[in-house]
């Protein structure tokens, strides 16, 4: 029996300032990736940015994905900052 678990990885300067790559997360019904980023924020410190005013972008399952999207147990979650062109 797999455990019902959300994978979270971050990248580019989020993975800098979050001081980690991935993590787990329990999976809850209903779920959407707002409510990860709002229970990842809840931990304060350089987490909170997670909902602050600079936007964070999210793919569910290497798919572009919005923060009303709802995400399921074994579901990859990857936040990163926007990229910006020159």
């Amino acid at each position: 029996m797999s455990k019902a678990i959300l994978n979270i990885r971050f990248f580019a300067r989020l993975r800098e300032e979050l001081g980690t790559e991935s993590l787990e997360l329990p999976a809850v019904p209903g779920q959407t990736v707002n409510d990860v980023l709002s229970e990842l924020a809840s931990r304060g410190g350089a987490w909170a940015q997670l909902k602050g005013t600079q936007p964070v972008m999210v793919a569910v399952n290497q798919a572009m994905a919005k923060h009303s999207t709802q995400v399921h147990a074994g579901d990859e979650v990857a936040f990163f900052p926007p990229v910006t062109g020159g």
